[in-house]
């Protein structure tokens, strides 16, 4: 199987063979949520996306770190504009609960939600709160560079300065005068230089909660000042992977680049991965525009605008047959489509399970692999892979319906094949029913129908049999007669 995978780094704007600076080891770091309420639909997408990586790296042999950080502090509610209240604080205002209780409530929820969607735990998962010393230590490496300055207890980053040695912008494409031209010098903050300085440590006014002790003020961090730190420390100074959703590029991911390269001398990461955004009715879902649909409500199909309940597995594969670099919208037709293919792939997987191999092969299992391995060590297309694995599917079918033949040896390899691909590495599992029970069902009931219909048959009442499959195949179940029994699918 050829290992070499080439990714498509922000950084340079084109794809790279894919080499970890140690063989055998990789270090991914991901930005995590900002956990102050429910996770939505949005935050499926860098999760399944940044876990497959995750998976196909493990799954070629790498040993890889993979650091995914919780935002506890920090992040304010006009974060491009740093003004208003931190976003916990808030909630655990409006809450009248501690901070803390915020973060564990919906810390929690969102661990379940991706324990639902089969995305993996992360090797290290830190907290910002849990990383104060340390990045009060790396303003304090920023501030003997030259690269930062302090006035009225807060400290901000000296971006003027900074660009006049590096570049601010490489990540994003902007450059200084157009950042300037479109930065709103804001009331309150003409103690900065410069309209886009950006906040290392923010002294807190008397009302703000969050706030630890510093030479500078007792205050709290700026926000993008954690990744910079808990990256490089879990990871070291130089590492491999940064991953997150494409409207971190800026300005989270460009002032990454900054500090790090103020404090170090040198950047921290080599190539950066950015998963592109899910869309409803054209407009980025997101939690300050309104238009999200949290996880729990998809998987219980409560929010108003859903017709039915989807089940985890479905939301994954929903995430994974577009590729990450393209935008997906939702609708209900796109996740009912989504429920339809995955049923398709997973009824593969257990008649694969259930075939009996012939003395020869009329089949290439290794072209088929081939094309899995290369689509995957292509950027992570997912959804090339996919569609390789249902052209398996019409090949494990042909071999059902006795139209092809395939050797013991073939059939082990292809269900090993299977289950690597559909398992470990797409990351989907068995599930039982969907949300709301519905998968379940209708299972049972179709079952009664075809029961009905042998009885039918058996009586040589062929109307009556007739009518049993025309009716189903009128509302999308396909029935096959075979020499074993009947089977059925959706359409």
């Amino acid at each position: 199987m050829e290992n070499s995978i080439v990714i498509y780094n922000t950084l340079t704007r084109k794809k790279e063979v894919f080499k970890p600076l140690v063989e055998g080891k990789v270090g991914l770091y991901v930005c995590g949520p900002t956990v102050y309420s429910n996770s939505h639909l949005g935050h499926a997408r860098p999760n399944i996306t940044f876990d497959l990586l995750f998976r196909y790296l493990t799954f070629l042999g790498n040993k890889v770190r993979y650091v995914r950080n919780i935002t506890d502090v920090g992040h304010l509610e006009n974060e491009a504009e740093e003004t208003g209240e931190d976003k916990i604080a808030k909630k655990a205002r409006l809450e009248q609960i501690e901070p803390m209780e915020v973060v564990q409530k919906y810390m929690n929820t969102f661990h379940k939600n991706m324990e639902m969607l089969n995305v993996l735990p992360p090797s290290i998962e830190p907290r910002a709160s849990g990383h104060i010393i340390e990045q009060q230590q790396m303003i304090e490496a920023i501030l003997k560079n030259g690269f930062g300055y302090e006035v009225n207890g807060s400290v901000y980053f000296d971006v003027e300065k900074y660009n006049q040695k590096y570049n601010y912008g490489k990540l994003s494409g902007r450059n200084l005068d157009d950042i300037r031209t479109n930065t709103r010098e804001l009331e309150g903050q003409s103690e900065k230089k410069n309209s886009f300085d950006f906040a290392l440590w923010k002294k807190a006014t008397p009302e703000h909660i969050m706030r630890w002790p510093s030479k500078w003020s007792d205050g709290f961090p700026g926000w993008h000042l954690e990744c910079s730190v808990m990256s490089t420390k879990y990871l070291g100074e130089k590492f491999d992977i940064h991953g997150g959703g494409m409207d971190l590029t800026f300005p989270h991911h460009e002032c990454e680049i900054a500090q790090s390269t103020a404090s170090q001398g040198e950047e921290a990461v080599r190539y950066w991965m950015h998963n592109n955004m899910i869309t409803i009715n054209g407009q980025k879902m997101a939690r300050s525009l309104g238009n999200f649909i949290t996880l729990d409500e998809l998987f219980t199909g409560s929010h108003k605008i859903l017709t039915q309940a989807y089940s985890p597995m479905t939301i994954r594969f929903f995430i994974l047959q577009a590729h990450y670099r393209s935008t997906i919208d939702f609708s209900n037709e796109a996740l009912q489509a989504s429920e339809k293919g995955l049923e398709r792939l997973m009824t593969a997987v257990k008649t694969l399970s259930n075939l009996t191999a012939s003395e020869k092969s009329t089949v290439d299992i290794s072209s088929l692999k081939e094309k899995c391995f290369s689509a995957l060590n292509d950027d992570i297309n997912s959804p090339i892979a996919i569609a390789h694995l249902f052209d398996g599917v019409k090949t494990i079918n042909s071999i059902k319906a006795g139209n092809e033949k395939i050797s013991a040896e073939d059939l082990a390899e292809l269900k090993s094949f299977y289950n690597s691909m559909v398992f470990d590495v797409l990351g989907f599992k068995e599930e039982q029913t969907s949300g709301s029970g519905d998968n379940a069902v209708l299972g049972k009931s179709i079952e009664l129908l075809l029961t009905l219909r042998n009885e039918a048959k058996a009586n040589k009442d062929w109307g009556t049999a007739d009518k049993i499959r025309d009716e189903l195949n009128e509302i999308g179940i396909e029935i096959k007669d075979t020499k074993d029994g009947a089977d059925w699918a959706i359409k």
